[in-house]
């Protein structure tokens, strides 16, 4: 079953991942960096077009962040 917890948990794991700083990545959002913190703690869910936005900027498949591959 895909929940909210599994896909902030993936969400975290990207931004971690990445060689972009929290502060890099809200910059190109357009969002503050305490913003981008409370989606790396699992505070805050980004809004779909933020979503979609940060997935490209990460250059990760939404499919993967939203778990629907792990459920094929």
């Amino acid at each position: 079953m895909i929940t909210l917890e599994k896909i902030q948990v993936k969400l975290r794991e990207a931004i971690l991942q990445s060689s972009i700083t929290q502060t890099e990545l809200a910059i190109q959002l357009g969002v503050s960096q305490p913003t981008v913190s409370h989606y790396v703690k699992g505070d805050k869910f980004p809004a779909l077009d933020t979503f979609a936005n940060l997935c490209k900027i990460l250059d990760v498949d939404t499919n993967d962040i939203l778990c629907i591959t792990d459920s094929l």
